[in-house]
């Protein structure tokens, strides 16, 4: 790396750094986080780790700190995400750079290390060490008879937020591979792409983030004090709803279809022990979980 460059992280709190840093995930991902912070929800769990040339935010591998519950046992792991290099300070191996600090930083203290890649760097993250892993998902055709009774929380403001937070913060694990309670990040979806995709489930008590279709229904996650009726919660979204796919992996896979997932361009690469046969498993990362 360049002498005159800078590392720096965790600068959330600095202006022209996070006002630097917004510039180049728009220019890049065409994303803004600062009503992600001014919201209160850019937490600690989210650490850009980045290079700059002066004030000006050049590159960046942002570190996401996730426990997970996997078949009751408790993980820690971290996400790798908003990979981005600035267009006129590509090739000189800052991603690189940034990358192998990470990896050394953080792969003693954790069980494992996962990020998605897009198609164009599929043969960069093995040269440091990740392997490509699969994921299934599951879904099955359904024959529902009863009328819509999941009600629209549409989330346009902080009473709604509270409302939802304080159902995730008392939620147990509807899954046998569930993200533990973080916030900052399902908030980041919920205040931006998804205000009007959650619903209240009442002879569940649950709160469900779902996006229906005309007849079909993906249903990222579940948040109640109790175990729910999987079942039970997909006829609450009524008879119109003929093809259901999870978001999770379900406690009982019983009449699911199992699925290789195949995203366009998405692909899974993981480091660490615990995910040496992650594969194998038969287990997909949440959809919400993906940073």
């Amino acid at each position: 790396m360049d002498k005159k460059y800078l590392l720096i992280k965790n600068y959330k709190d600095d202006k022209k750094l996070r006002t630097s840093f917004n510039e180049l995930a728009k220019k890049i991902f065409g994303l803004d986080f600062e009503d992600w912070y001014q919201n209160g929800y850019w937490g600690e769990n989210y650490m850009p780790y980045s290079i700059a040339d002066g004030e000006k935010i050049i590159a960046n591998i942002s570190v996401n700190i996730m426990d997970f519950a996997c078949d009751g046992k408790r993980k820690h792991y971290i996400q790798l995400g908003t990979v981005m290099t600035d267009e006129a300070y590509r090739h000189q191996g800052l991603s690189r750079f940034l990358m192998e600090k990470i990896i050394k930083e953080y792969r003693e203290q954790i069980d494992g290390i996962f990020l998605f890649a897009n198609n164009n760097v599929l043969n960069f993250y093995p040269k440091l060490g990740f392997q490509k892993s699969k994921e299934y998902q599951y879904s099955k055709t359904v024959q529902n008879v009863d009328i819509m009774s999941a009600v629209p929380v549409p989330m346009r403001s902080r009473t709604e937020w509270k409302m939802l937070e304080a159902a995730m913060k008392n939620s147990i694990c509807n899954g046998s591979f569930e993200m533990a309670y973080n916030p900052g990040l399902i908030m980041f979806y919920i205040t931006k792409f998804m205000k009007e995709c959650v619903y209240y489930v009442k002879d569940q008590d649950a709160y469900v983030i779902a996006q229906m279709g005309d007849k079909d229904l993906l249903i990222h996650n579940i948040y109640s004090n109790k175990v729910v009726d999987l079942n039970s919660m997909i006829k609450a979204f009524g008879s119109d709803i003929k093809q259901v796919t999870l978001g999770f992996t379900p406690w009982n896979t019983q009449g699911y279809i199992k699925s290789e997932v195949q995203r366009e361009d998405d692909t899974l690469f993981v480091m660490g022990k615990d995910f040496e046969n992650f594969d194998r498993k038969r287990k997909m990362f949440p959809t919400l979980s993906h940073a």
